[in-house]
């Protein structure tokens, strides 16, 4: 099942600078980890924010919750999620 997953990231201002980068270190490898799963099909970042847009590809949404709320920065997110679903008129037979 594909979701669009909107990831918008509010770390706080007084967390250690340290204990930052180690979490966003630790986040990308997590987020690439995913990617090469083919859980994470594609990771968009949205211009002048720290933010992304993404499509997972899981089984459903329980996988989905479990996967996102492994994120190292998950604490630090407010996260929407829409279901999606092939379109009619979709040219593709593979949703890729």
């Amino acid at each position: 099942m594909l979701f669009h997953v909107r990831m918008d990231v509010n770390i706080p201002h007084d967390l250690d600078p340290i204990r930052a980068d180690e979490l966003k270190r630790v986040e990308r490898e997590r987020a690439q980890a995913l990617q090469k799963q083919g859980k994470w099909r594609h990771l968009w970042r949205i211009a002048g924010q720290y933010s992304n847009v993404s499509i997972f590809d899981v089984a459903d949404a329980q996988e989905l919750h479990d996967l996102v709320s492994t994120l190292p920065l998950f604490p630090f997110m407010d996260i929407a999620v829409t279901p999606l679903c092939r379109h009619p008129s979709s040219i593709h037979q593979d949703d890729r």
